[in-house]
């Protein structure tokens, strides 16, 4: 796990991500650009600090690469315990 300092568009996802959210959703609320949300996206997963749900809210996924960059505008994602103390502590 690479444990780097959280930039505001992380701490924005963060933010966004206290309960299951779909990407529809947090994209809106972000008000981002696809290009700008979805690598800080999958960082934020690939630290552990955000977890994946697919093809329902109830269902967690691991973090794949590939299925990520094909299907992530249909996954739901949350904050895990690791990225709400990282967000709380800044």
């Amino acid at each position: 796990m690479n444990i780097t300092c959280m930039n505001d568009i992380e701490y924005d996802i963060i933010d966004e991500l206290y309960f299951v959210t779909a990407y529809p959703d947090l994209a809106q609320a972000l008000n981002l650009p696809e290009a700008e949300l979805h690598p800080h996206l999958a960082g934020l997963i690939q630290q552990g600090l955000v977890k994946t749900f697919y093809p329902d809210p109830d269902t967690e996924i691991a973090f794949d690469e590939e299925g990520f960059r094909l299907n992530f505008p249909s996954y739901f994602f949350l904050a895990t315990k690791a990225g709400l103390i990282r967000h709380n502590s800044r």
